[in-house]
């Protein structure tokens, strides 16, 4: 649960971010990330700087601390301080210590009772604390109270003896706790220190600061102002003032912006000419069947007397440009109706094998009237989910055109194969082939290798466009291999298994 309500409270966060319009801006968020990651140093270094201060401040202190009770130490016993507190030379040594590290010194005997206090408000009081029995034992410990502002230490007061209290050598001796010192000092003079190093780490940090922010602006200012310069050209290139490619090579994210827009810009252009080519091909080939029939019409009509036979002529002309004209309009129809963005495809499952069989018996006839060879062969039995009007459509016009544009004698070869994933339909010929300049355009609608061929055999120049488009529908590809005089080959790969988009 709590995980699940912290990616709730995160994704909350980062919608009302998204509200806030200047934090949309890449300006402001790269001040923002300068700012950081120029601020969080600072404040770093200057809490780091200040800990590593008071550390070592007090650990200086305490050593210091250290060193000068382990000498009083060795001096109360010269003295007989823990039985004799009347030594003027030891009392004035505890006041000066006292003094130097504004705390309080105590002297506690072993039966735990405070022989002196620099305060002099304990004495002859028993002491009973942890630190204090564990130093009779031999154990000197310091503890820093950074709270209330002081250092406590206990030191053992130990005096060097001899086995049986007499003389013996120097491996025969051995310590023995007389007593405790417990000592409390002050660390206001660090504290005050540190206090004076915090402000002027706070100046110094403001003027970094301001530093930062100055630095800060002027870096964003530079990293948006290439972005700046493309939106001014994308703005100009908008509004029709500039057909240049845009080009800003200040770094490698604008030059590749640039690119791209270039490369969209460039297949707007050819979207827009091939638009205009569109109409233009559309009104010419609707145009001109047209005329035709206009001419032919007003040649019927300028005649008196029309002999039946020359009647049937033009009637039959007539008749041959209208069967012209509603060819171009059905073609134009179905290309409608393929735009793989729209239309609906009516999928199931096809025997492609059956499929191309009935196809290639409709079109023999038309390669025997031509006088050419129709082979198909199938590898291997074919089931694919396609839409069996369109993928008929694109085996009836590669086919056809296939035997359209042969040479006499000539073959049409349709083979026919399939994996665990594509079909895959080859449709070769002896034809006339295709230039090598005119194969990337030979799918534009009303595009023609030959003209004058292409008219005289009927052909519409939108049977390859009205192909490419059903493959595409169907997530297929289309390739094309050609050699002029030699022949071409269509290689169409469609999926087994339509993927909607």
């Amino acid at each position: 649960m709590c995980g699940l309500s912290g990616v709730w409270a995160i994704t909350l966060l980062k919608d009302k971010i998204s509200k806030i319009k200047f934090l949309k801006s890449l300006r402001t968020r790269i001040l923002l990330i300068l700012l950081i990651v120029g601020l969080i140093p600072c404040v770093s270094m200057r809490y780091a700087i200040l800990q590593n201060y008071e550390r070592r401040a007090v650990s200086l202190r305490t050593s210091d601390i250290t060193t000068q009770l382990r000498i009083l130490a060795n001096h109360l016993i010269t003295y007989h301080y823990l039985q004799d507190t009347s030594s003027e030379v030891i009392n004035a040594e505890l006041s000066q210590l006292s003094s130097l590290y504004d705390g309080r010194v105590m002297i506690i005997n072993n039966d735990l009772r405070i022989v002196k206090d620099t305060y002099g408000i304990s004495e002859n009081k028993t002491m009973i604390s942890e630190e204090v029995v564990r130093c009779i034992k031999g154990e000197s410990a310091s503890k820093y109270d950074r709270d209330n502002g002081y250092i406590e230490m206990t030191i053992p007061i130990t005096e060097t003896v001899a086995p049986g209290g007499g003389e013996s050598g120097a491996a025969g001796r051995r310590e023995v706790v007389r007593g405790a010192m417990l000592v409390s000092a002050s660390t206001d003079s660090i504290m005050a220190t540190m206090d004076a190093l915090s402000r002027q780490a706070l100046i110094i940090g403001v003027i970094v600061m301001i530093a930062i922010l100055i630095v800060s602006v002027l870096a964003a200012k530079m990293l948006i102002h290439p972005f700046e310069k493309i939106t001014a050209a994308l703005d100009k290139a908008q509004e029709g003032y500039t057909d240049d490619p845009i080009s800003v090579t200040d770094c490698i994210e604008t030059e590749h912006i640039g690119d791209a827009f270039n490369r969209v810009l460039g297949r707007m252009k050819v979207l827009d000419d091939s638009r205009q080519e569109f109409v233009s091909n559309v009104s010419h080939e609707l145009k001109t069947p047209i005329t035709s029939m206009k001419v032919l019409a007003d040649s019927l009509l300028a005649q008196n007397d029309v002999p039946i036979e020359v009647y049937q002529d033009f009637m039959s002309d007539i008749a041959g440009e209208i069967e012209r004209e509603d060819k171009i309009i059905n073609d134009l129809l179905s290309l409608v109706k393929m735009d793989r963005t729209a239309a609906d495809l009516n999928i199931a499952e096809v025997d492609i094998n059956v499929l191309v069989e009935l196809i290639m018996r409709r079109l023999r006839p038309i390669a025997q009237k031509r006088d050419v060879e129709l082979v198909y062969e199938s590898a291997r039995q074919v089931t694919a989910a396609v839409d069996e009007v369109k993928i008929t459509l694109v085996i009836s016009n590669l086919v056809e055109n296939a035997i359209k544009y042969n040479k006499e004698h000539g073959w049409v070869k349709v083979t026919l194969d399939a994996d665990h994933q594509f079909f895959t339909l080859v449709v070769a010929d002896s034809g006339i082939g295709i230039p090598e300049d005119a194969v990337d355009q030979i799918y534009e609608r009303f595009y023609r290798v030959d003209k004058s061929r292409s008219r005289e055999i009927g052909g519409t120049g939108l049977g390859l466009a009205i192909t490419k488009n059903a493959i595409l529908m169907h997530r297929g590809s289309i390739r094309v291999e050609s050699k002029v005089d030699e022949g071409t080959t269509f290689t169409v790969k469609i999926p087994l298994s339509y993927i909607p988009a």
